[in-house]
């Protein structure tokens, strides 16, 4: 299992994971979309020695893939897992990735700039996703020049990451504030100091199951420590709400509490065709529960991998095989009524 999803770090029953994302581009090489397949291998064989040749990396902790060579289920999965992005399937001729052998760390090669460095931690814990990614920037820039500007920072396809290039973001489980309503004043208040709220997935995506990504908007003008140092406060501003919203809702609707968080678990442990969004809402209230001490049978390690795999991609990893819509909904409820087990 990813280390990512065990459920262990800083506000971990809040916070599900938080991320560190660094981008980078080779000096006097044209970017991702506009190289032919020798700039494309060139960045590829670059990137490979420097891993390779580090006396900070251990090679052998990583796994290479070239995104030509995986199945269309299993690259799907990899997005899933949060372990690449969709931009990197995009140019699968040019594009690969090295990740780490426990899932913590990957290196995005020719997505939208020519490296993405990415840290992926359970809980809140950006320092050491930045730690990480800091680590394997250095062994990378120890061999390459990488296009920066003394006045700009570091140079990147997309303008929001000139400076820094760093993108932080922390995954947060935040059901209460949506059943109190008061999730849109937070997110309009978070918006209005220059971070970002995205769903599950990312940019474009909608908040399913009630997890919200909060991340930085901009890296120019300020430091990597700088942006680190102010998500974090904003995000633990958040979690302090959401507990808040878990104590004043228990308190006051404890009996209608526990009949939601129990009508979501028996519909889990019973139902036979399900989809993914419906999972995804039911397995929030079980979190909650486990959380506010409902539910004292199932651990949060349980309920943060079937977040995963419960995903259209993963269930047919986990059956090795091909599945319509249809038979999805109901391989799923085969996996969370065996994990979920009374």
């Amino acid at each position: 299992m990813a280390k990512w999803l065990d459920g262990v770090g800083e506000e971990k029953n809040i916070a599900i994971s938080s991320r560190i994302r660094l981008a980078r581009n080779i000096e006097n090489i044209r970017l991702p979309q506009y190289m032919d397949l020798e700039d494309g291998k060139k960045i590829t064989d670059i990137v490979n020695n420097a891993v390779n040749n580090s006396d900070i990396i251990e090679s052998k902790d990583f796994n290479f893939y070239p995104i030509n060579s995986i199945s269309n289920i299993d690259k799907e999965v990899f997005v899933e897992r949060h372990l690449i992005s969709p931009d990197l399937l995009r140019n699968p001729q040019i594009s690969s990735f090295l990740l780490k052998n426990d899932e913590t760390v990957t290196i995005m090669i020719n997505e939208e700039d020519h490296i993405r460095i990415q840290a992926l931690l359970p809980g809140l814990n950006l320092e050491k996703a930045w730690e990480l990614c800091s680590n394997i920037d250095d062994a990378i820039e120890k061999n390459v020049d990488y296009a920066f500007d003394e006045r700009f920072g570091y140079l990147t396809s997309c303008p929001t990451n000139v400076g820094t290039g760093l993108r932080a973001s922390v995954m947060l489980h935040l059901p209460c504030l949506v059943l109190t309503g008061y999730i849109n004043n937070v997110l309009q208040a978070v918006n209005q100091i220059g971070l970002t709220v995205r769903g599950l997935y990312g940019e474009g995506t909608s908040a399913i199951g009630n997890i919200f990504q909060i991340s930085n908007q901009v890296t120019l003008g300020e430091s990597e420590e700088e942006i680190i140092k102010k998500l974090k406060g904003i995000v633990l501003q958040i979690i302090a709400k959401e507990r808040d919203s878990r104590n004043t809702l228990l308190n006051v609707n404890k009996i209608q509490i526990e009949d939601k968080v129990y009508r979501s678990l028996g519909l889990l442990q019973s139902a036979r065709i399900i989809t993914a969004k419906e999972s995804m809402d039911l397995l929030s209230d079980v979190r909650m529960g486990i959380d506010l001490g409902i539910i004292e049978n199932i651990n949060m390690e349980i309920v943060n991998k079937l977040i995963m795999d419960i995903q259209p991609a993963s269930v047919q990893k986990i059956f090795k095989e091909e599945l319509n819509s249809n038979v999805r909904d109901i391989r799923r409820g085969e996996i969370i009524r065996e994990r979920l087990e009374r």
